[in-house]
């Protein structure tokens, strides 16, 4: 006897099986990420240098730190677009700390704890007074960038230790590597945060959190704790990547980092985790920064100026957005065709 047709719930799952399990969205991206480098070595003098590709990363040093706790916000179903501002106000903070004759080692735990500080208050409105976290964090991007201001007004303090500027420049590197300092840091962190995310049950609660909250919390998923551990890290992290670009840059202003969240936010949406929540891996995440990273490279070295570079940051977060909903849209009406024994 012929074995009966594979029903149309069982196709998605014969379709995993087979080549498209190796489509997926962050795997794209990884691929995009080779050949942009590729192109780049082919076309531009320079761009493989050992040098440029050490000035490279490290121009997305603070992008990759902070993409980090961005990611499980995001997996979580949540964001902070206030991380560019608290790095500014941490920045400025450490500015005028300097100035006034603290030391540069009693300076950072005080920039620390105020990004810890501003983390919590973003979580604790989301997750108490119950605001949606893209209004808060708005509210809060404006809040913290005016307080930078207060605190250093419109002054550039500089001359900061130089053992401190060389570690977050690319003047040295981890011996015998091209790699900046910070740029190891952030790959120590990135496997410490692929861990907890893909092999853990906090991990497994941020997907959950992410896919469906109220599931989440009968399931007896903490779910406003974790919340706010994420809006706390992510002032945490923010406030240390401040501290990274003052000394990448030798200034502390309160206008430093300005605009940062939107490179922030496009590199993560790039990797391939879901704006929705629920869906994403840490892998796609870096990915995402290294091909921004990259393709600024690129651009830089053909003179190509920051507002263009400001206006492919922007299409690329259009296109991470727009591209998955789309191939999802397609995938269900195939799917619908199939259930009613259509042609696809």
């Amino acid at each position: 006897m012929n074995a009966p047709p594979a029903t149309p719930a069982a196709r998605p799952r014969e379709a995993r099986r087979g080549p498209g399990r190796f489509l997926r969205w962050d795997t794209a991206v990884g691929a995009l990420l080779v050949a942009a480098f590729l192109v780049g070595t082919g076309t531009t003098d320079g761009f493989s240098d050992t040098a440029n590709l050490s000035a490279a990363l490290n121009d997305t040093a603070e992008i990759a730190l902070i993409a980090l706790p961005m990611t499980l916000l995001v997996v979580a179903g949540q964001v902070d677009l206030s991380v560019a501002s608290m790095l500014g106000l941490s920045s400025a903070l450490a500015g005028s700390l300097w100035d006034a004759g603290w030391t540069f080692e009693t300076l950072v735990p005080v920039c620390l704890l105020v990004g810890l500080l501003g983390g919590l208050l973003n979580g604790w409105l989301v997750t108490r007074v119950g605001l949606p976290s893209l209004a808060v964090t708005i509210g809060t991007l404006t809040l913290y960038r005016g307080l930078a201001s207060v605190v250093l007004g419109n002054k550039a303090v500089a001359d900061f230790p130089e053992s401190y500027a060389r570690w977050a420049g690319n003047t040295e590197t981890v011996p015998g590597t091209f790699v900046p300092y910070p740029i190891a840091l952030f790959a120590l962190l990135a496997v410490l945060a692929a861990v907890v995310l893909h092999c853990t049950g906090f991990g497994r609660a941020l997907f959950a959190v992410g896919a469906q909250e109220d599931a989440a919390w009968f399931a007896g998923i903490r779910v406003k704790r974790i919340k706010l551990i994420l809006f706390a890290v992510s002032g945490f992290v923010a406030s240390f990547a401040g501290i990274v670009y003052t000394l990448r840059y030798g200034s502390a202003r309160a206008d430093n980092g300005l605009g940062l969240e939107l490179a922030v936010v496009a590199a993560v949406l790039l990797g391939g985790i879901d704006f929705d929540g629920g869906r994403g891996t840490l892998g796609g995440a870096v990915a995402g920064v290294l091909l921004i990273g990259v393709l600024n490279n690129l651009l830089t070295l053909n003179d190509v100026s920051h507002e263009i570079q400001v206006i492919v940051t922007g299409v690329l977060l259009i296109v991470s957005v727009l591209t998955p909903r789309v191939i999802a849209a397609s995938t269900a009406r195939r799917h619908r065709r199939l259930a009613v024994g259509e042609t696809p």
